[in-house]
């Protein structure tokens, strides 16, 4: 392990950590906020501008294109011009784009602002778990990784608060809730000065000096605390990382170079599975539940328990992820998810239904905790942030298809057919993430990448590198 690595494999979660973690939280939770509130401001602007149901859907369909795109190119930036330069350009194009989408007046130019707004959030989605995950010791990183991923859920509650307090009650309040959605470009102020670049990533780019002095005002926090540093062993420690310096798409032939193309493979497809999923179950929920002629399609208080069913699945994400291993648990909440979405199409009381659902809601935004965790953890420094970029922008062409595929299966099959069909996909996810998989928990980031290469060129497994946690 490099210098560098070492300190930060021996430092103890502390206040800096925590700081973090919070700063990290609040770009998901508008992050979520911003997607989640289309939902309950897609029925006002479509009755203010009259819209088609082709030019509602197209509508819909602007964040997820945005998010494509944004995704993709934030893996390769972050990669090639750091980690926290992204992160903050990301939230600025977000923050301008719906704050100027709150105060268009035709369809037209809210969807194409709309893409931009979706491509500034995707990108800092993309960019916020590869970065801070870097920071963070292998003793703490899969629960730090899964909690901030739980602060998606935190804006998709306020967003079902704001919108069904807002929006119904006050003219034009669709537009109050995106601008709400906008305010997160004060938070620029704060991370402008209490944010540092990586410290592996400017190692990996060969400004070993930049690393050290982060590290130095960081231990400084640790020892002003009173904390202590953790050991590191010493059968963990490497020579010091090489410098890289790949072209900007050189990076993206890198993630498919023999050395690591398994492990993309492997990441696109749980990322697609766990996308295409999620997005076919609640794109169709609210369908199965007027077929069973129940007002609670309707009902703020059946969404409200969906959403906040969600908090529970990300922070027990975050426990398992270390009891068990990001593996067993990104393949365990599939299943479970897969079985709950399988019961509710089968369903016939509304309490069955509304049971199954927020299972299906704990379970399927569990798995997310997972693969924010897991993700991260399986590409080398220099390409940490394209294999995340790349397997999120990927998942995101499930998150689209999903909704036109069951459109399609529907008539043939029905729910308890369209529910079945989705829950194979996730099984395939499960399944690909089990066999395909390396294990993470226990290992330093550094130490993963060396225990691959030492099982793909004949040497001790990859399990044999693990020390004690």
């Amino acid at each position: 392990m490099s210098s560098v690595a070492a300190r930060l494999e021996r430092l103890p979660f502390c206040g800096f950590h925590k700081k973090l973690l919070f700063m990290g939280g609040l770009g998901y939770t508008f992050d979520a906020m911003d997607s989640s509130s289309m939902a309950f401001v897609l029925p006002a602007i479509g009755k203010v501008w009259a819209l088609s149901s082709f030019q509602t859907g197209l509508i819909a369909s602007s964040t997820y294109t945005g998010f494509f795109f944004g995704a993709l190119l934030a893996g390769l930036c972050g990669d090639r011009f750091g980690r926290r330069f992204v992160m903050m350009t990301a939230l600025i194009i977000f923050c301008i784009a719906s704050l100027i989408s709150s105060q268009v007046n035709n369809w037209q130019a809210f969807y194409s602002i709309r893409i931009f707004a979706g491509f500034g959030a995707g990108a800092e989605s993309a960019i916020v778990a590869p970065f801070l995950s870097e920071f963070v010791a292998r003793k703490y990183r899969g629960a730090f990784t899964g909690a901030l991923a739980g602060f998606f859920a935190v804006g998709y509650v306020i967003s079902a608060v704001l919108g069904n307090l807002i929006i119904p009650h006050f003219e034009n309040g669709w537009r109050a809730v995106v601008i709400v959605t906008s305010l997160p470009i004060f938070i620029l102020l704060w991370w402008r000065r209490a944010l540092p670049e990586s410290p592996r990533w400017l190692e990996s780019r060969g400004r070993l000096a930049e690393a050290n002095a982060t590290l130095d005002k960081i231990e400084a926090q640790v020892i002003k605390e009173g904390r202590s540093f953790e050991p590191v062993p010493q059968s963990i420690n490497q020579p010091a990382a090489q410098t890289h310096h790949f072209s900007f798409f050189g990076n993206l032939g890198a993630i498919w170079s023999r050395k690591l193309r398994r492990t993309t493979a492997m990441s696109w497809t749980i990322w697609f599975a766990i996308a295409f999923s999620y997005y076919a179950f609640f794109t169709w929920i609210p369908s199965l539940l007027v077929q069973h002629g129940m007002t609670i399609t309707r009902s703020f208080g059946f969404s409200l328990l969906m959403y906040v069913a969600q908090i529970p699945g990300y922070l027990s994400a975050a426990y398992m992820n270390e009891r068990f291993g990001r593996q067993a648990t990104i393949a365990g909440y599939m299943i479970l998810g897969g079985l709950s979405a399988i019961g509710m199409a089968l369903s016939d009381a509304t309490w069955q239904i509304a049971v199954a659902g927020i299972c299906l809601s704990f379970f399927m935004n569990g798995t997310f905790g997972g693969i924010y965790a897991y993700t991260p953890e399986i590409f080398p420094t220099h390409l940490r942030a394209t294999g995340v970029g790349t397997s999120s922008s990927f998942g995101r062409i499930g998150a689209i298809i999903a909704p036109i595929m069951v459109g399609m299966i529907y008539p043939v099959l029905g729910f308890a057919g369209v529910f079945g069909i989705t829950t194979c996909v996730l099984l395939v996810g499960a399944l690909t993430v089990m066999i395909f998989g390396v294990p993470t928990r226990g290992l330093a980031l550094e130490e993963i990448s060396v225990a691959r290469e030492g099982e793909k060129s004949g040497g001790a497994p990859l399990n044999s590198h693990r020390s004690e946690a």
